[in-house]
């Protein structure tokens, strides 16, 4: 599976504000929903806090939807 790059214009960015900007959701309000109902792994480790803090260079995996790398815009 290749790594779909989502750049993101700050340092950090929450993990709910990633999944509507990769389009895996359609509002912020999802989030919650959305975690509750997949497993997230970011680098390898399963985390599904809404509020989770992610950085350039973290990898978001989400079975059966997809695998992201956070990049610089």
């Amino acid at each position: 599976m290749v790594d779909q790059k989502i750049a993101i214009d700050t340092e950090i960015i929450t993990l709910g504000q990633f999944l509507k900007l990769a389009d895996v959701i359609q509002t912020g309000g999802m989030a919650k929903w959305f975690l509750s109902e997949y497993e997230v792994y970011i680098n390898d480790e399963q985390d599904q806090r809404r509020g989770r803090k992610l950085k350039i260079g973290d990898r978001v995996e989400i079975p059966g939807v997809g695998s992201f790398i956070i990049s610089q815009s």
